[in-house]
């Protein structure tokens, strides 16, 4: 079916993400190591994860605000994106719900809080000579892309017992124009799996071997934000056994870098 979608206007607290919260420790990252894993050949590939980055209070205003961004004030099934503007309800690939609330200004405080972490930025700023990211045929025309903005598209998930999404790999979003693309998913978790303290019981986002036989699991923790690339990574969201886990994705959009740029070379 052809979708669109549309959010309400949300009022959103002038401080909100701006502060540091106290209610929180520093923000830490940490580069999964692919090498030393369960999958080494995805060593050449990135992912990453940010423990800290919003506060158990900042977590839960976020999904209040979510719900008042709803049209009907309510989660909907999730859809499954088979082609531009065309997606299908297919519960046997994905089971859960969604909430889309467009809000350029909470992910750029979303984002300007996940530079808090060491070295990120300078790690996603540009994307050069990186086949595993861009596509070798990418590098051999000599690419370069730029990070310049979060996707204003957050996509709430909301996965209940027996929930899920089956393995898959994150398609590249292109804005209608064509002059952005996106090449990393951004995750942020919004609340706890029993591993961290909480009451959801599986859940975790997993990265899976080509024959499904070896897995790598990052789990639900509030606060949480995991970036990888979209290319290559093949991952599932696990079937949640008990509790309810609630999620946002969105997307690192990047623009073309001309040769005639002057990129600082």
């Amino acid at each position: 079916m052809q979708t669109s979608y549309t959010s309400n206007p949300v009022q959103i607290p002038s401080n909100f993400l701006k502060e540091i919260p106290t209610d929180t420790n520093p923000i830490t990252i940490e580069r999964i190591n692919f090498a030393e894993s369960a999958l080494p050949e995805y060593a050449p590939y990135y992912a990453t994860v940010l423990d800290n980055v919003l506060s158990a209070s900042e977590c839960a205003e976020l999904l209040r605000l979510a719900v008042l961004s709803s049209p009907t004030g309510d989660w909907a099934p999730a859809l499954l994106n088979v082609g531009v503007g065309v997606e299908i309800l297919e519960t046997e690939v994905r089971h859960c719900d969604r909430i889309i609330w467009d809000d350029q200004e909470i992910v750029n405080r979303i984002w300007d809080r996940c530079l808090l972490a060491e070295g990120l930025g300078k790690e996603l700023e540009r994307i050069e000579s990186q086949p595993g990211v861009q596509g070798e045929l990418a590098v051999d025309r000599g690419e370069r892309w730029k990070m310049v903005r979060v996707n204003e598209r957050m996509r709430f998930l909301k996965y209940g017992a027996g929930n899920y999404f089956k393995s898959h790999r994150d398609g590249a979003y292109t804005t209608p124009s064509g002059d952005q693309r996106s090449f990393y998913t951004l995750h942020l978790y919004l609340n706890d799996s029993i591993e961290n303290g909480g009451d959801v019981k599986g859940g975790a986002t997993t990265f899976h071997s080509m024959d499904m036989m070896r897995r790598l699991d990052v789990d639900p923790k509030m606060g949480r934000v995991l970036i990888f690339q979209h290319a290559r990574l093949l991952h599932s969201g696990d079937e949640v056994h008990e509790g309810i886990k609630y999620t946002m994705r969105t997307d690192l959009m990047y623009e073309r870098v001309i040769e005639d740029e002057d990129d600082g070379r």
